[in-house]
């Protein structure tokens, strides 16, 4: 008895005495640690229990025992990338009919697949604005805890739209439209901000607003504004006082203006932004988040009946325009942080956002790489632990060949990445 009782003790202990801490060193051959900074030349990053705990000069040549080693010397290490318009449960080229036939079960398990494609494409950190109501948190609840691999995500569920609006389910009779509802529409102030509530009830990271029409969805009244100047008020007010960010998809120019003027914490897309509403987001501090990648994927689909006939209406629209916003809120100073629309165009292409910047905005290698670290990161409220290289930080690391300091589409062919210190394969 007393035998069994020591075991039965020695057992419990073991269980009580915190976990031996994992150290990995990663030997660079260079370092970006910050996009705004020139890149070190070889360098040892230590990283302890998923944290960047030292970046020393050169190549440790031997390690403690215990110690993992990580032999990245040919290669450029830079900060993982982070995507601030991301659809992870989604994927292109599906019928909008699927919406009456697919599970929210199965979006997870799409959601599980596009995570880890991208992750392997750079990006370590997302936005996911627009998944089923409780699909989004599922996915970042499990790569948060190493159940799957993946990026970390910040989710906002289902977006928040008017009745018979871009986010609203439309296109089908009236007694599916309301099967399908997710109750995430709203009219008046009052019960807008009540969404805004229930969103953050259920776990919503960030609140998601659909401030102006679709292009993919079934809603057929255009691009134009859909909220009434009140109500993107009331959510931006209910939404902050909660401590949530708000994200405008706003392609119209009114709906542009009337989102900045309400304190939109950002604007995605902006295909029509005119000079009062790149006024407005400038004097309100609105971020632009551009998805010129998301033209991309429409302009691969138009013509070869990927759509119906009312959306190739609006895929035409915005066509002409890309990348004209882009130019013109960098003329103004409106800041720009990275997004792609991933979903629109198929997941682990992100990377080609960087060269539309390059060439749409006129950015330099350098500020299109900060637009995807340190400036999205400071967009989505997480600038001390991501987008840097650093003591302190999240260990969120890529490896690239060449450098993307000169040449952007290095980023597009990664070859090694790491997200709160583990190594995705």
């Amino acid at each position: 008895m007393k035998r069994r009782t020591a075991i039965a003790f020695a057992a419990f202990a073991a269980c009580a005495m915190p976990a031996r801490a994992e150290t990995v060193l990663v030997l660079a051959g260079h370092v970006i640690t910050d996009a705004a900074k020139p890149a070190r030349g070889p360098s040892t990053i230590t990283v302890t229990d998923g944290r960047i705990t030292a970046i020393g000069d050169g190549l440790a040549s031997t390690s403690a025992a215990g110690v993992r080693m990580i032999d990245l010397s040919t290669k450029t290490v830079l900060p993982g990338l982070i995507d601030a318009h991301v659809h992870l449960t989604g994927d292109p080229d599906g019928d909008f009919r699927d919406e009456a036939v697919e599970t929210t079960e199965s979006s997870v398990v799409t959601g599980v697949k596009n995570a880890r494609i991208t992750a392997l494409a750079g990006f370590t950190t997302v936005r996911d604005l627009g998944s089923a109501p409780l699909a989004g948190f599922a996915l970042r609840d499990g790569t948060a805890k190493g159940f799957i691999p993946g990026p970390r995500i910040l989710s906002a569920g289902a977006p928040i739209s008017i009745i018979g609006g871009h986010g609203d389910v439309s296109g089908f009779r009236p007694e599916v439209n309301a099967a399908l509802d997710a109750g995430n529409t709203c009219t008046g102030a009052v019960q807008c901000a009540e969404r805004v509530r229930e969103a953050s009830k259920r776990g919503a990271d960030l609140i998601k607003i659909t401030a102006t029409g679709g292009v993919l969805s079934q809603q057929g009244r255009g691009l134009g504004k859909h909220f009434t100047d009140e109500e993107m008020a009331s959510i931006v007010s209910t939404a902050h006082g909660l401590g949530l960010k708000v994200a405008a998809h706003a392609h119209g120019a009114s709906g542009i203006e009337g989102a900045a003027r309400a304190g939109v914490d950002s604007i995605e897309h902006g295909t029509f932004a005119d000079a009062a509403g790149l006024k407005e987001m400038k004097a309100h501090g609105s971020w632009f988040v551009p998805t010129l990648m998301a033209f991309t994927g429409i302009r691969e689909r138009l013509g070869k009946n990927v759509y119906t006939p009312t959306v190739e209406a609006k895929v035409r629209e915005t066509l002409s325009h890309v990348g004209e916003a882009l130019k013109a809120a960098r003329g103004m100073g409106v800041r720009v942080a990275f997004g792609t629309d991933a979903g629109v165009f198929e997941h682990g292409r992100n990377a080609e956002e960087f060269a539309l910047l390059v060439s749409y905005g006129g950015m330099t290698p350098a500020q299109a790489l900060a637009s995807a670290t340190t400036d999205a990161a400071e967009l989505l409220g997480l600038a001390d632990q991501v987008g840097r290289i650093a003591p302190g930080y999240s260990a969120d690391m890529i490896a690239v060949d060449g450098d993307p300091l000169t040449d952007v589409r290095v980023l597009e062919k990664v070859k090694f990445v790491m997200v709160r210190g583990r190594v995705i394969e």
